[in-house]
């Protein structure tokens, strides 16, 4: 069986498709709706916890750079690491009893955030529940899949990105009020109810029947357990290395969290350090990246189907340098808001065209296994920039790292315009 080297023209993709969906007539899809809603539920109790986390390491332990970078790297690194194995489990289980059971699971380790008081007990809980996660979020793309038709996903993919960016411009901005009237307590608990009530929502949903699979040949049927897991591994990464569209996508949305990963969570060590501000400073900041990435979303879905996907994520990249050179230069809160905005609006423009085209090419029984490659890729970039952010950050200075980060961009945005980006196809075939 060879699906996963399949070439291009195996994918589903058809100039005779009717006119893209939009983001209205998506909802009328009743699992899509379900499924919409239960990611405004849980995506909010995760930017209520994460933001309160990070708040409590900053403002209240007083904790260094790498201490605070940790946060990230802790919920990260099991993904990046159990993604790969996680996606060829996720093409096999019923996918409504992934998801809830994930959900549910989590609800409950959410809760253990209320008796940690040390970073290595935030860094601990936090690493339990992305081992869970790793599992969720492959499920959550088949899903999407299964329940929009091709010319809606670009919809489908906006709306739950709506979701992400706009928790996160007020996320940030509840997380601190809760965290200042309440404590973190009071986010933890909210965060298990999120996941609960996400687990209801999905467990109300009627899965369609998955397509039956390719029959597997002999070898792969004599084969041990851990051989077969090493095949289904292996079908997914063979697919991303022969979609060269794909694969250059993939790449420079690695370059692009790369840069993210050094960038996200020392804004809170750039608040108070550089513009001398408050934990309120902080919430209203960080929310300016959500807006912006909320703008993008819709900017993107409204002009996107005029525009290459490779068009909207070079100008992604280059508008992240541009925004990190405005922070790096004018260490005031106005500046800072600006800058905010165009690196989310840049982020909207390197996400939406990636899990689109994502989504489109790959053959329904390799979903799982690509989607948490994809995931696992990402996830490893952004780790990446967190360490060596860290770690500068102590010799440097943050702004200084963000200068360093913008001009990395421009050095990537040449080296995949020279080396990662597709080829045009040849002259050469006969009409």
């Amino acid at each position: 069986m060879s699906t996963a080297t399949q070439p291009p023209s195996a994918t589903p993709i058809d100039p005779e498709l009717p006119a893209p969906l939009s983001m209205g007539e998506v909802l009328r899809v009743p699992m899509m709706r379900r499924l919409w809603y239960a990611q405004i539920v849980s995506v909010f109790g995760d930017f209520l916890a994460l933001f309160a986390v990070i708040g409590v390491l900053t403002f209240r332990l007083h904790a260094t750079p790498q201490q605070v970078t940790g946060v990230q790297i802790a919920y990260m690194l099991p993904i990046a690491v159990l993604g790969v194995l996680a996606g060829v489990f996720v093409d096999r289980w019923p996918l409504k009893a992934t998801m809830v059971s994930s959900d549910s699971i989590r609800a409950v380790l959410v809760l253990l955030l209320i008796f940690a008081h040390r970073p290595w007990h935030f860094y601990l809980i936090l690493a339990a529940i992305s081992v869970v996660s790793s599992f969720f979020s492959p499920a959550q793309g088949v899903a999407i899949r299964s329940a929009v038709p091709l010319h809606g996903l670009r919809s489908a993919n906006a709306l739950m990105q709506q979701v992400m960016f706009g928790m996160r411009i007020i996320g940030p901005a509840i997380a601190s009020f809760l965290v200042a009237s309440f404590g973190p307590i009071s986010c933890y608990a909210l965060d298990s109810v999120s996941f609960t009530g996400s687990a209801l929502l999905i467990g109300s949903l009627t899965f369609m029947a998955s397509a039956p699979k390719p029959a597997a040949s002999s070898e792969e049927e004599t084969g041990s357990t851990l051989g077969k897991i090493g095949r289904d591994m292996k079908q997914g990464i063979d697919f991303i290395l022969h979609h060269a569209a794909l694969l250059f996508v993939i790449l420079a949305m690695a370059a692009g969290m790369f840069v993210m990963g050094c960038f996200g969570p020392l804004i809170a060590v750039y608040v108070r350090d550089s513009l001398h501000a408050s934990t309120r400073s902080f919430g209203v900041v960080s929310a300016m990246i959500g807006l912006g990435m909320l703008i993008g979303v819709n900017v993107l879905n409204t002009v996107g189907n005029r525009l290459s996907n490779t068009l909207q994520v070079y100008s992604g990249l280059f508008g992240i340098s541009v925004g990190l050179g405005i922070l790096t230069a004018l260490p005031y809160v106005a500046a800072t808001i600006l800058g905010n905005l165009l690196i989310g609006f840049s982020v909207a423009g390197i996400i939406v065209p990636s899990q689109t085209l994502f989504q489109e090419a790959t053959p329904p029984e390799l979903l799982g296994r690509v989607g948490s490659t994809f995931m696992s890729i990402i996830f490893a970039a952004q780790i990446a920039g967190l360490v060596l952010s860290g770690l500068l950050t102590e010799y440097i200075g943050v702004r200084q790292v963000f200068a360093l980060c913008a001009g990395m961009l421009l050095v990537l945005m040449a080296a995949g315009k020279l080396w990662m980006e597709p080829k045009a196809p040849t002259a050469e075939t006969g009409s």
